[in-house]
């Protein structure tokens, strides 16, 4: 999981940089192309087999969809806010995990932990600072792709053991490069040149490697003692926000930030004394 939010922050950086120059859609395209076919090489060179049918229906088909969103999402609203904001936001996910247990599992959730969620998502909104003017719509944008994100995590506890992790990375790199694909016929294409290639290049091994460790982490591990290892990343996000861009959160932010880890710490040490 460690290794996972090292590899997404990286990625992160890299196309929040490429950003600059590059469409969205086109960017993420080409991302997304580039992480399939590395991730293709190596299932070939580790001699996993996967069908297209396997990959195309079920669980793995429609993990594959909510991640394309929420990845989509994310990425666009990653270019229009700090990326330790924009991380923290993130953070969130075992919040709608816990929020999202009452509906789609049937679960009881007690008073405590609704206390919990209350005091997350009060970390949330000082984070994103909403203010009637000058609101950025892109972290409300953030916020329902961390949703998409910890739907995307019940979806993967649903896919068969037996369909390998590097398969489920595939079709998850797949979705992506399709729905930036669709997006980027609305937005147009324009000239890529060398250093916007090697950026995107590194992004997509970046990218492939966090899809990759994080499968591995979410189906194999217990995840209650695995889910606190995601708030890593917002450490990685803040010394790279500041030492790239030079952003640092202000006092708000900051209380926010501590909120928010601090109710999902307790959420997912509750969840394993449960």
């Amino acid at each position: 999981m460690v290794a996972a939010m090292a590899c997404f922050i990286v990625n992160d950086t890299l196309v929040k940089i490429a950003s600059a120059s590059l469409p969205s859609g086109q960017l993420i395209f080409v991302r997304g192309a580039m992480a399939s076919l590395l991730v293709l090489a190596v299932m070939r060179a580790s001699g996993v087999e996967a069908r297209i049918g396997q990959l195309a229906r079920g669980w793995v088909a429609g993990r594959a969809a909510i991640d394309a969103f929420a990845s989509l999402a994310y990425l666009i609203s990653l270019f229009h806010l700090p990326i330790a904001n924009a991380t923290a936001i993130n953070m969130a996910s075992p919040l709608f995990i816990v929020a999202l247990a009452v509906p789609l599992l049937g679960e009881r959730v007690d008073a405590r932990r609704w206390g919990a969620i209350a005091v997350g998502f009060v970390g949330v909104l000082l984070v994103i600072q909403p203010r009637v003017e000058g609101f950025n719509a892109f972290a409300l944008l953030c916020l329902g792709a961390t949703m998409l994100h910890a739907l995307r995590d019940f979806a993967t506890r649903k896919v068969p053991a037996g369909i390998p992790s590097l398969a489920v990375t595939l079709s998850t790199a797949v979705a992506v490069m399709l729905l930036a694909g669709l997006l980027s016929l609305f937005q147009g294409w324009v000239a890529i040149g060398a250093r916007e290639w090697a950026l995107l290049a590194t992004a997509s091994v970046f990218l492939a490697t966090g899809y990759h460790c994080i499968i591995r982490s979410v189906r194999a591990g217990d995840v209650s003692v695995v889910a606190p290892f995601r708030y890593s990343g917002l450490l990685f996000a803040l010394v790279i926000g500041w030492a790239v861009w030079g952003d640092v959160p202000n006092a708000l932010a900051w209380v926010g930030i501590v909120a928010l880890i601090a109710a999902g710490l307790y959420l997912i040490r509750r969840e394993r004394a449960r």
